[in-house]
């Protein structure tokens, strides 16, 4: 094995190791914590300079996507003004790996002032910091993955992972589910995936294609183009859905005969046909197309009237995974 390769098992095999003694710390200590950010009424105030404050900022964005309201305040611009942002009703998580950062100490005695709660996540659970803090996460490391043990790496690593640890642990407090996270990702795939509904997607109303099961072959093909969906509804004089024609079938019709000038639409459709709700997901609904490899899906009401169709090409373009070869 080349050299290259062994220096980056070791850091996979130190970070691992490292990542796998925190669950001895997931204690009474942590528990406390997500206690003292579930009593609070104000927001996770999370701060830390260099390499833990990058870490902080990841892990404010994490716990911001998952219902806890955080802000990163920097320690540096929190002397120069910006400590105005903290209130007594905020929890504040402290991240320092020596626990000794000069920044933080110029800090710690203002929390004390404004009367905020302090979290201190650090590798050195007896210094000073972790002393003057409520509670204290020990996120120690028998070495850094840096081979002069120097650079924070296996540290920073720990850091993350406690993170989200508090973060997920917060999230199954407060029972939030996938639509609540969606709701925070409303541009994203899984935002889409889980608001998008049937209704907001289907064609509606008049320009849902639709014929009379008695009309003949030719009036549903004309109806079938002008709506430019590759399919046409077929229902009986109640208006209740009989079946479907689709692009599919009249190619199977053709190759059976030629001559289709007394076809009605009742003999050449399919009966049957797939459909869906209104209020059902249109994750759902593309999931349904693409396990019965089907391109059009026909929305009905509680009296199996049809209200709309779905195309899959139309879920696809709005940003739902999906097949576009069934």
């Amino acid at each position: 094995m080349s050299v290259v390769l062994q220096n980056g098992k070791r850091v996979v095999k130190v970070e691992a190791e490292a990542i796998a003694a925190l669950e001895a710390r997931i204690n009474g200590s942590f528990a406390k914590s997500v206690e003292l950010i579930l009593q609070s009424t104000g927001r996770v105030i999370v701060t830390g300079m260099g390499k833990s404050g990058l870490i902080a900022r990841k892990i404010v964005a994490t716990m911001n996507s998952t219902g806890t309201s955080a802000i990163f305040l920097h320690p540096s611009d929190a002397v120069h003004g910006d400590l105005g942002m903290v209130r007594r009703e905020d929890v504040v998580i402290c991240i320092s790996k020596s626990g000794d950062t000069d920044e933080l100490r110029q800090l710690m005695p203002m929390f004390r002032r404004i009367g905020v709660q302090v979290i201190m996540m650090t590798g050195n659970p007896t210094a000073e910091l972790s002393r003057l803090s409520d509670v204290v996460l020990d996120i120690s490391v028998r070495e850094e993955a840096c081979p002069h043990d120097l650079a924070p790496t296996a540290s920073t690593t720990a850091t993350l992972v406690m993170g989200d640890a508090l973060a997920v642990a917060l999230l199954q407090e407060r029972n939030f589910t996938k639509e609540d996270f969606a709701m925070f990702h409303p541009g994203g795939n899984l935002g889409k995936q889980l608001l998008l509904k049937v209704e907001e997607m289907m064609t509606a109303g008049a320009n849902v294609p639709c014929v009379q099961h008695t009309v003949p072959l030719s009036d549903a093909i004309v109806e079938m183009t002008s709506k430019r969906l590759g399919a046409t509804c077929v229902v009986d004089d109640r208006g209740i859905l009989q079946g479907i024609i689709t692009d599919g079938d009249l190619r199977r019709l053709l190759q059976r005969t030629t001559d289709v000038s007394h076809v009605t639409a009742e003999q050449a459709m399919s009966k049957n046909p797939k459909t869906i709700r209104k209020g059902i997901l249109a994750a759902v609904a593309l999931e349904d197309m693409e396990n019965h490899k089907i391109t059009q899906l026909i929305v009905v009401d509680e009296d199996h009237r049809p209200v709309g169709m779905l195309h899959m090409h139309d879920l696809v373009k709005a940003g739902l995974a999906g097949d576009t070869n069934g």
